[in-house]
């Protein structure tokens, strides 16, 4: 009988077991290179809004401080009481603000210089206003360069959206030069309808200047925030600025009417109390234009935080996904060779069954071999050939 030889399953070659994992690596492998580059770049674009946030917290302690000295300024040049009320309250928030967040923006320096300089100034106008005109202008030159160093500490002078850097630029550069700027123009008005004829020429010279740092910087933020609100996505930033910009813009160009040069010689402007009066109406117009300008920039950046939060959330759950994928991959393979080897074994122990394949059996016990001519004990001895013959 010829019995059939088992059939032996081939095991799988090296290729067969590598390219697998080779897969599963090519695709562990660009799924784990965007989740890391997506991280990273949204996490430092959340790290600038963040520290864009600081920088608006910030600004906005310093609106106060800017109007009050520019009151004080005001109140100095003219020989009258300094209010001091109003700009110690301002200092003391401002110093809070500086005390919680100054480290994160690198302005405990600045701060502390401008502290000093204001803290210093005297409660009652000096005897002479050209000295305090000057006194309060390096004041308020150190306010602005403190200005600046917030929107370069906290990244607004960085901002990525066109929308969200034109609010910016609005309120940390053009609006606090232009508040300064008018106040310095009705303050140099008052001055020069006080000062000899022989300084005329001087004098006009130095407020045509004056005049140009006031108005250029309100036109530029007039012009920015129209940009802003063209630019942007947001449905609340144009009702919000626009009633509140256009208030401001006509206080402005009312002061540029009345502080043009009048007379065909250039005499300077109209009088220094409707000056006085139109620098007044422009700040009060800044004070109610300040806060919806730091609100609007303020929603603006918060958005951007969550947006860029649900897409490092998204990358998360993407990754968390691929990895999910890999191990149930990683499983199904594991299962398939456990599943091989479990079936054959079965195979070999139903060949072993069926008798297809010999069985091993332990070996018997050899049989004694007898001596010649011994027989049984019980069986009669029987004659041989040549027995007759002994």
């Amino acid at each position: 009988m010829i019995v059939p030889a088992p059939r032996v399953r081939r095991r799988p070659s090296v290729p067969g077991r590598v390219l697998p994992l080779l897969l599963v690596a090519a695709l562990l492998a660009p799924v784990g290179l965007l989740f890391a580059q997506t991280h990273r770049l949204t996490g430092d674009d959340r790290d600038l809004a963040s520290r864009e946030r600081l920088g608006v917290r910030y600004l906005r302690a310093l609106g106060p401080v800017t109007d009050a000295l520019v009151d004080a300024q005001a109140a100095a040049v003219a020989g009258r009481p300094v209010p001091r009320d109003a700009l110690t309250a301002a200092v003391k928030q401002a110093a809070t603000v500086d005390s919680a967040i100054g480290d994160d923006l690198r302005s405990h320096e600045r701060w502390t210089g401008l502290r000093a300089k204001l803290e210093a100034l005297p409660d009652r106008g000096l005897s002479d206003p050209d000295a305090a005109f000057t006194a309060y202008g390096e004041v308020t030159d150190l306010l602005l360069a403190l200005h600046r160093k917030i929107r370069d500490g906290s990244g607004l002078i960085r901002d990525p959206r066109s929308d969200s850097f034109f609010l910016q630029d609005a309120i940390g550069r053009d609006l606090p030069e232009a508040v300064v700027g008018a106040g310095r123009l009705a303050d140099l008005t008052a001055l020069a309808a006080q000062r000899p004829p022989t300084e005329r020429p001087k004098t006009l010279a130095e407020l045509a200047a004056v005049r140009v740092a006031a108005l250029g910087p309100a036109t530029d933020l007039v012009a920015g925030l129209r940009a802003a609100v063209d630019n942007s996505e947001s449905t609340d930033l144009g009702p919000n600025v626009l009633t509140p910009l256009d208030t401001y813009q006509r206080s402005v160009e009312a002061l540029a009417a009345l502080s043009a040069p009048s007379g065909t010689a250039g005499t300077g402007p109209t009088g220094p109390a409707q000056v006085a009066a139109a620098r007044l109406n422009a700040q009060s117009a800044a004070r109610e234009l300040q806060p919806i300008i730091l609100d609007q920039l303020d929603a603006l950046l918060t958005a951007r935080i969550d947006r860029l939060d649900r897409d490092r959330l998204l990358a998360v759950a993407a990754a968390a996904l691929a990895a999910l994928l890999v191990v149930v991959v990683l499983a199904g393979m594991l299962a398939g060779a456990v599943r091989t080897r479990r079936r054959a074994a079965d195979e070999r122990r139903a060949r072993e069954d069926s008798g297809a394949l010999p069985t091993w059996q332990p070996p018997a016990e050899p049989r004694q071999l007898q001596p010649v001519g011994s027989g049984r004990p019980d069986e009669p001895e029987r004659w041989g050939p040549f027995d007759a013959a002994r």
